[in-house]
């Protein structure tokens, strides 16, 4: 689970600009918007189009005057002049990938479907270390692409595998990105594994 950061109340100036469109309109367009906790929803409506419940409204206290519209509800979002995917860059969130030569060694109910002493490491703020196994040390014979994509804003579009095992393929525990975002390409060509739902071993010893 990530870690709560900044602490709920908390709220400060973030120094981009970022524009919200919607049915053809621009309808924010905030030169210092805020990081905020919301409160009071209401419809966005542009011409005969209505997004329910998609715009929270501040009526009062710290945050009076400031609007949240629900990322999914419009059609596209601008950081500056680029746009985004997923969901704004937290300032307080970074991404670390560096090499390692410990052992590690991934099993899925028994079979053992990765085996490297040159994984990848990245360390993401508020987030669990993910492994990162280069494809030519996983049995990429026990994997299957997958239809499911996840999307993060640091490290780009992540493409799945289904893992072929004796009883039945298993689908959201394999994953890899086949362009990540510039930050983040030091992870090209190489697998992530949920390791929470997995068994791994490093350096010989079996993790909790």
């Amino acid at each position: 689970m990530p870690i709560p950061f900044p602490p709920a109340g908390y709220s400060e100036n973030v120094a981009r600009r970022v524009r919200v469109l919607f049915n053809g309109q621009y309808v924010v367009d905030a030169e210092l918007p805020k990081l905020v906790q919301p409160d009071g929803v209401h419809d966005l409506i542009v011409g005969e189009r209505k997004a329910p419940r998609a715009v929270t409204i501040f009526p009062s206290g710290h945050f009076e005057g400031l609007v949240r519209i629900t990322f999914s509800a419009a059609d596209a979002w601008f950081e500056e002049d680029e746009r985004f995917y997923d969901h704004p860059l937290d300032p307080y969130k970074r991404v670390q990938i560096v090499q390692s030569s410990k052992h590690v060694r991934v099993e899925i109910e028994g079979v053992e479907v990765a085996n490297t002493t040159h994984p990848k490491l990245l360390y993401e703020t508020g987030f669990p270390i993910r492994t990162y196994i280069p494809h030519t040390d996983v049995r990429v014979e026990l994997l299957k692409e997958s239809d499911r994509t996840t999307t993060c804003p640091y490290k780009g579009v992540a493409n799945y595998y289904k893992v072929k095992l004796p009883s039945g393929e298993k689908d959201g525990l394999v994953w890899w990105y086949k362009a990540p975002t510039a930050e983040s390409a030091n992870i090209r060509g190489h697998i992530a594994f949920y390791d929470e739902k997995l068994d791994v071993w490093v350096d010989g010893m079996k993790q909790p």
